[in-house]
């Protein structure tokens, strides 16, 4: 097993206004709960590339909003990635960016649509809002704490997670550093942009208000705001969740880089209890 989420099988040449990627899913994509499905985050962080590499948009472009719809489980198998310029642009740009299996083409599982912006140089008149800063260093904290027992090997074991409040398994809000294990695909660095993608959707998941073993927590989507790319290999987020004693809840997270905060996040979960 290599060490990446997934072994590029094909690829065409970045640049132009559509692209597909075909890849297979490593064993580090598995998500906690057991062998044989995903956690979100990796693919997230593969349709977050996909669009970024396209052309049509503005010439290295932040992508500035990142508005997931998931779909179906994403199976650890071999999937294909298409993306397109839905409107090019030199300032602003659309793009979209959707997962299949490669078994089950007409069957989508994760559906992304990004606004891409053009960084201007430093705008006259424009002060910076100030924003607020990291928590504790990551290495001034506790070692990186171990994937609790029952928890399956795969994602959570491809990311070091060093706590500043709560844990896995302590319910309520909770913040984090991180750090990648892995690289997002073979034989290319993971950049901080697919590094903060990758764990976002674990805002949901750091935060859980009750015993996950209890209640089944599932995101229908994931929305991210980004006011710049994050510099840096350590990345932090934190998050609070909410529930409806109803069976629906919404978490809202920050992250950010060693600076300052980068980015928001939130989720729509549905949620009931484990049978």
């Amino acid at each position: 097993m290599g060490q990446a989420f997934y072994e590029v099988l094909e690829e065409s040449e970045p640049g132009g206004p559509d692209s597909t990627l075909t890849v297979r899913a490593t064993a580090h994509t598995n998500g906690p709960w057991g062998p044989g499905l995903q956690h979100a985050g990796p693919p997230a962080a593969l349709l977050a590339r996909a669009v970024r590499r396209l052309g049509g948009g503005p010439a290295e472009a932040l992508p500035a909003r990142l508005a997931y719809d998931v779909l179906a489980p994403v199976p650890v198998a071999e999937l294909v990635v298409t993306a397109r310029m839905l409107r090019p642009g030199r300032r602003v740009a659309l793009a979209e960016a959707t997962l299949v299996a490669r078994d089950a083409p007409d069957r989508p599982l994760m559906v992304l649509r990004a606004w891409l912006l053009r960084r201007a140089v430093a705008l006259p008149g424009v002060p910076a809002t100030p924003l607020p800063p990291p928590p504790a260093p990551p290495d001034a904290l506790a070692p990186p704490m171990r994937r609790p027992v029952g928890w399956h090997p795969g994602y959570l074991d491809a990311v070091e997670w060093r706590w500043v409040d709560g844990a896995f398994e302590a319910p309520g809000p909770a913040t984090v550093w991180t750090r990648m294990r892995v690289d997002l695909v073979d034989l290319e660095p993971i950049d901080p942009l697919g590094h903060l993608v990758a764990v976002s959707d674990s805002a949901s998941g750091i935060s859980a208000v009750a015993s996950p073993a209890a209640l089944l927590f599932v995101n229908t989507d994931l929305t991210l705001h980004l006011l710049r790319a994050p510099e840096g290999e350590a990345i932090w987020m934190h998050a609070e969740t909410v529930l409806d004693p109803h069976g629906t809840g919404r978490t809202l997270g920050s992250l950010g880089d060693a600076e300052h905060q980068v980015a928001t996040s939130a989720q729509c979960l549905f949620v009931e209890p484990r049978t």
